[in-house]
């Protein structure tokens, strides 16, 4: 990238403030008061993002005697909840390809499954009026060069012979540009039913509002601190108080799990976006984003981008940080060198929106697994129940992983418990320095592989064949 260029696409810039656009809103809710003291329920849920905000209103619609107590560690939605593209797709499993390459005899069922819970996740926006811009937009996954578009014409043919394509088009470069217009498109794949657009903030503080609602106690600026069995049910102790539990929820995702077996199951990566100002009716026709898509590029290191209520484009992806160690802290959440980048790309992608400003620049920690999607799980003869791993498309699918962790703690065979994708975990990440190194590896290969035709050479290659690897 020419000096030059650099700093013209730098300067826009040089008014984003250093936070996540969607948490910026003077609408958000107060916290709620913290535990002071001794509490207890029927159900605990620890984790005031997606994952528990779901599972303590699903859990509360099916019993709604059901006394259900929710802490938080910071605030509700703080984290990833929060600050995510705001893309709320159907597949369960990462994708399709993903899904198909690691279950292909249940592939059906999980898709089925997955486009039930996308349909469950509109009709509880209009039932609890959760005010949170849900678009059902669709996602078009768009080459940007000519090999990622016979791949995606190719794996399209796959999938439709295989009766999976239902609602997927493909699109050749003249009609991709005709739903968004960008010099760098050459074809797509348009998804016209999968995803929605969702305003990732005001969906979990909906969410929030739901639960207080029904009677669900929340308390946040508790952090839990310790997991343990106390009679009959199990205890969680919190810096000035103790809930104890008939059942315990586990939705803590990247952060320490109070299960410290699943621990190396999951590691930290850092995804990283911008937010543009409002456009003017003209700099949106230049671009012809008539029907509001959700729209990612198909390279290994990809961009996801969308429009916002009020027409501002979130522009994110490309880099996916591991911190050594794993560690989650505060300071990863800001990478100028990364928002340079990624305002370069914008205008590669756009030229024709040369000039626009950015107003915000934010990052955050996604929990990714070996295998990309969730994995589940009980412990403490059932009482406890976990979900983790969701790799970065978490919105939808997190409302699934509840209901599975509901289904597990009631010992219920159902057909989401008897799924091999339920039964199974991944494999867990290897100590350091063999995570940090072999991370490295991959995304070095990843790399490598966007700026030779998509070739992958024997690091990947051997990764796919023991199902491994690193995403975001």
């Amino acid at each position: 990238m020419a000096p030059s260029a650099m700093t013209r696409w730098t300067k826009s810039l040089s008014e984003a403030q250093p936070v996540p656009y969607w948490l910026d809103d003077p609408g958000k809710p107060h916290p709620e008061p913290a535990l002071t003291g001794p509490e207890t329920c029927d159900l605990l849920v620890v984790g005031g993002g997606y994952s528990g905000l779901w599972t303590a209103l699903i859990a509360k619609e099916r019993d709604p005697g059901r006394d259900v107590v929710l802490l938080e560690g910071h605030e509700v939605g703080w984290a990833a909840s929060g600050r995510n593209g705001g893309f709320c797709a159907a597949s369960l499993t990462h994708g399709l390809a993903n899904g198909l390459a690691r279950w292909p005899d249940e592939i059906h069922k999980l898709e089925e499954l997955g486009a039930r819970n996308l349909d469950e996740i509109e009709k509880a926006v209009a039932r609890h009026s959760l005010d949170c811009d849900f678009e059902r937009t669709g996602e078009i996954d768009v080459a940007t060069e000519t090999y990622q578009a016979w791949e995606l014409r190719d794996w399209h043919k796959e999938t439709a012979d295989l009766g999976l394509a239902e609602g997927i088009e493909y699109l050749d470069a003249e009609a991709v540009r005709a739903q968004v217009d960008s010099p760098t498109f050459v074809g797509g794949l348009y998804d016209r039913r999968g995803v929605a657009m969702v305003n990732p903030a005001k969906l979990v503080w909906g969410l929030k509002r739901a639960c207080l609602g029904l009677g669900v106690r929340i308390y946040e600026h508790t952090p839990a601190l310790t997991l343990k069995p106390y009679g009959a049910g199990m205890a969680v102790r919190t810096p000035y108080g103790r809930v104890r539990a008939r059942e315990v929820a586990l939705g803590t995702n990247i952060f320490p799990n109070l299960l410290r077996r699943l621990r190396s199951y999951t590691v930290p990566v850092y995804d990283y976006a911008l937010m543009t100002e409002p456009l003017s009716d003209e700099q949106l026709a230049s671009i012809g984003w008539k029907k509001r898509q959700g729209l990612g590029d198909s390279a290994n290191q990809f961009h996801y981008f969308r429009l916002s209520a009020d027409n501002r484009i979130l522009w994110g992806g490309y880099d996916a940080i591991y911190p050594y160690g794993g560690r989650v802290r505060a300071e990863y959440d800001d990478r100028p060198e990364t928002y340079a980048k990624l305002a370069g790309h914008f205008f590669t992608c756009f030229p024709q929106l040369e000039g626009v400003r950015f107003t915000h620049a934010w990052g955050g920690a996604i929990d990714t697994c070996s295998r990309f999607s969730a994995f589940f799980g009980t412990a403490y003869q059932g009482k406890v129940a976990y979900a983790a791993g969701y790799t970065g498309l978490g919105v939808g699918a997190t409302r699934f992983g509840a209901e599975v962790m509901l289904d597990l703690l009631a010992g219920e065979r159902t057909e989401r418990t008897e799924l091999e994708m339920v039964r199974k975990k991944p494999l867990p990440f290897p100590p350091e320095p063999f995570a940090w190194t072999g991370i490295a590896l991959t995304k070095w290969s990843l790399a490598r592989a966007d700026a030779h035709g998509g070739r992958r050479n024997l690091w990947l290659r051997a990764m796919d064949r023991l199902g491994l690897g690193f995403d975001s």
